[in-house]
């Protein structure tokens, strides 16, 4: 196939992504093999579809799609086309497709040179490393003792920190004691989503806090109504409870009444019997079954007392 070929099938596969989604996940492809790529590609099927390729390409097709179809939405994409990234198109929750993708890492070793993603803390204990390998552990540092002729680590050694380079000491110790510290795959970058670009971090806001950060803004603007005068839809119900204790207050220092201000008067005026009332229901109503079960006995006395009749009349 020749390289001409290969950019017009790219370039239709492309425009076919655009013009079947609307959401797109941008990712960083460092360090992510083929066998795992293909793993990704596989689990995301058929609901989503990887696009990888280089980024001139990728932004020249978006451009040229936007002119024939005037759908310029898109074009906020080919912004973000930066570096080793690819393109997941989906039709499918944002945030499935995120948890799907984060369960293709694969541990790895540290290699010589690398940039560490995180922190590499070496635990105390035994390593099962022979005492002549103490040079190792004395290069880096790091306080060792010999028990039961094996060199056994004192303390818990933070050995690369996130961000520095792996030097050629702390990634042959890290093989010798079998340790695999990084674990590597698709990285989220950006998310897009009907023209909006945002980061991925907004897809772990989820239902509970958005309530939460809502009723937060209605009391906010309760409050600023109430205290402005000013009314509103989120301060009517606060006015009106208020307008009613207020009622409440005059009617019950004069003889201004309403139906529910009799009851509070009457409630004031007589406490007793209104914490009686509760009190006296609860054995009446234990009562009632036992007078019903009472009935039950009698109507079954009267009907043995109709058939008790001798076996001889």
């Amino acid at each position: 196939m020749s390289r001409m070929l290969k950019k017009e099938k790219y370039d239709a596969k492309l425009c076919s992504y655009l013009d079947k989604y609307t959401k797109a996940i941008v990712v960083h492809a460092d360090n992510v093999g083929s066998n795992q790529f293909m793993m990704i590609r596989k689990g995301l099927r058929p609901e989503s579809e990887v696009l990888m390729g280089k980024n001139t390409m990728m932004k020249r097709s978006i451009k040229e799609h936007a002119k024939r179809t005037g759908r310029t939405e898109w074009l906020a994409l080919s912004e973000l086309l930066v570096g080793n990234v690819g393109v997941i198109f989906t039709l499918s929750d944002l945030a499935e497709v995120r948890d799907m993708i984060m369960t293709y890492k694969v541990p790895a070793p540290a290699r010589v040179g690398g940039i560490a993603p995180v922190d590499v803390i070496v635990p105390a204990g035994g390593t099962g490393m022979d005492p002549s390998q103490t040079n190792f552990f004395q290069v880096l540092n790091i306080a060792t003792k010999i028990n039961k002729g094996a060199v056994e680590i004192v303390a818990d050694v933070h050995l690369v920190k996130a961000g520095d380079k792996v030097g050629s000491s702390e990634a042959a110790l890290l093989s010798k004691l079998k340790i695999l510290p990084f674990s590597y795959g698709l990285k989220l970058v950006h998310i897009y989503d009907g023209g909006a670009v945002y980061d991925p971090k907004v897809l772990d806001i989820n239902e509970a806090q958005i309530l939460k950060s809502f009723a937060a803004g209605i009391t906010n603007i309760a409050c600023v109504s109430l205290a402005a005068n000013y009314p509103t839809t989120a301060s009517v119900p606060h006015s009106v409870i208020n307008g009613f204790k207020n009622v409440l207050a005059v009617a019950l220092e004069t003889e201004y009444t309403f139906p529910l201000a009799d009851k509070i008067k009457e409630a004031l005026k007589n406490p007793g019997a209104f914490a009686a009332a509760p009190a006296a229901a609860a054995p009446a109503a234990d009562a009632a079954p036992a007078k019903k079960e009472e009935k039950k006995v009698e109507v079954e006395e009267e009907e043995e007392g109709d058939f008790g009749m001798s076996l001889f009349d």
